[in-house]
């Protein structure tokens, strides 16, 4: 066998060695992380196959108010509705207990409502006022001749009844369901399905 000029066999035997020394070294000192990356790919595999844990729904504002736990102007409204409300020019809050805005008196007359929370927008443009209330549970045997004596439009679904009526500039929204009334009435600016979004936010 040829030999390769230049080279030394007394220097390639010693670092031959070495070389297999230094890569011994190295197994023995993973040897100990053996374990530990076999049990992190299997728990890499079980994790890419589990299936996604199930989210708890939050309760609605209505079931908050069902089971006597307090409810505020924030959580009336859904976080795209919040932030619509909250951005719009001159946009200014006020939580209270007041009595709702309704035009429709002889409704708002013949019911008790308890008022859990009202909550009064002020703009540039107009104006929104909120208000959820509890009512008698025969409340709702009333409100729907009593509020299309109004002028308002009744459309009854189940055990919910959702009413509105547009005059002018003014747009108010009604609906009653489990011994809540919800009812806002919109002046000067009106958000794409304001009813429907807060209706869907309140009662699920």
């Amino acid at each position: 066998m040829a030999r390769i000029g230049g080279r030394n066999s007394w220097i390639a035997v010693p670092a031959g060695m070495l070389c297999a020394g230094v890569v011994a070294a190295l197994v023995w000192l993973a040897l100990p992380m053996v374990p530990v990356s076999i049990a992190w790919i299997g728990d890499t595999l079980r994790s890419a196959t589990a299936p996604a844990p199930t989210r708890t729904a939050a309760p609605t504002p209505a079931q908050d108010v069902a089971a006597g736990e307090q409810v505020d102007c924030r959580s009336l409204y859904s976080d795209d509705l919040w932030n619509e409300l909250t951005w719009h020019p001159g946009s200014l809050l006020n939580q209270t207990h007041a009595e709702p805005a309704t035009q429709a008196r002889a409704f708002a007359d013949a019911v008790s409502a308890d008022v859990v929370v009202t909550c009064a927008w002020r703009f540039d443009t107009g104006g929104i006022v909120t208000t959820l209330a509890r009512i008698d549970a025969d409340a709702s045997a009333i409100a729907e001749a009593s509020l299309e004596a109004d002028g308002f439009a009744c459309a009854p679904a189940g055990e919910t009844l959702d009413c509105s009526r547009t005059q002018g500039d003014v747009v108010e929204d009604h609906t009653l369901r489990d011994g809540l009334w919800l009812v806002s009435v919109e002046t000067g600016w009106h958000p794409k399905a304001f009813g429907a979004r807060l209706q869907r936010e309140v009662f699920g």
